[in-house]
């Protein structure tokens, strides 16, 4: 039987943790612990010159390090492109924006763009297929605000846990300045993040049948002329829609219709402020502004 206790002039067992050797202090001396973000990246970026690090994971580590200095207001959708719907509005007229857009969240507003109500979750809308009169009003949920200067990791934190995804933007003066969204936050960190409605983020003119296209009112002007062989003028128009809102003297309806250069421009999709989607039809075949809005109700 062995004895439980070692013998008194037993030498002492070394220490797990050994102390380190000359060499690396004088290299702590020389090359420092990081003390701040800055110094990180550059540990980072040697890591990545030497390969030790790829580029994604560089990009990614790097981009996590970067949220913490970024607000809601530097990666915010901002007023003018936030889509909303009008709570006034019968669910009829609201379907064709829901459906051209593909928002999966709308922010709802009553009579003042400036006045949100709330949130519509498109997946709330299925209850509509069996009760196309339902009122919308019990299905919008509660907005959560947020002001410009909200920092980008408290943000996320506050996505996670209240299980928000989407979040309004508003000015020290109470107005909104835009909306973010918690993919808006994880892409500053992972990179842009696609799904279905995203394949074609470039594209803007959609062929949909024999000489008929649809085309977003954001399209160039130049991109335009390149696919319909056309002159719209680009040196006073950045977009589509906007050159066809000069066309008019008053902001462009649903069903306002132009013919130019042997094409038949309608409004399909609009907003009080400007043309979301326009149907494009080459020829004779154009069809009446009444037969296309039926055929999207």
């Amino acid at each position: 039987m062995s004895e439980s206790n070692p013998p008194p002039d037993a030498e002492p067992r070394p220490s797990k943790t050994t102390p380190k050797s000359l060499f690396a202090r004088i290299v702590s001396l020389i090359r420092p612990e990081p003390e701040d973000r800055e110094d990180i990246k550059a540990v980072l970026e040697a890591a990545h010159d030497r390969q030790v690090l790829d580029g994604e994971a560089f990009a990614m580590i790097s981009g996590a390090l970067d949220v913490a200095n970024k607000t809601a207001g530097d990666i915010m959708v901002p007023r003018s492109r936030m889509d909303m719907l009008d709570i006034s509005k019968p669910l009829k007229e609201l379907l064709p924006e829901i459906i051209d857009t593909g928002h999966s969240r709308f922010p709802i507003y009553e009579n003042d763009r400036d006045n949100i109500v709330g949130i519509l979750l498109s997946k709330d809308l299925l209850l509509t297929i069996t009760n196309p009169a339902i009122d919308l009003r019990p299905l919008v949920r509660p907005a959560v605000f947020i002001p410009e200067t909200k920092r980008l990791n408290v943000l996320l934190h506050e996505f996670r846990s209240s299980r928000n995804h989407l979040a309004i933007v508003i000015d020290e003066h109470g107005g909104t300045s835009g909306l973010v969204t918690m993919e808006d936050v994880l892409e500053q960190i992972v990179g842009d993040i696609e799904d279905e409605y995203d394949e074609d983020a470039e594209k803007t003119i959609f062929l949909t049948g024999t000489n008929s296209w649809r085309a977003m009112g954001v399209t160039e002007i130049e991109t335009f002329n390149r696919t319909f062989d056309t002159n719209l003028p680009h040196d006073d128009y950045d977009t589509l829609g906007g050159w066809f809102t000069a066309q008019f003297d008053h902001i462009p309806r649903r069903g306002d219709t132009l013919n130019h250069e042997g094409l038949n421009m309608t409004v399909v999709g609009a907003d009080t402020k400007r043309v979301l989607w326009l149907h494009i039809q080459r020829g004779e075949q154009a069809a009446s502004a009444s037969e296309l809005l039926e055929q999207i109700r």
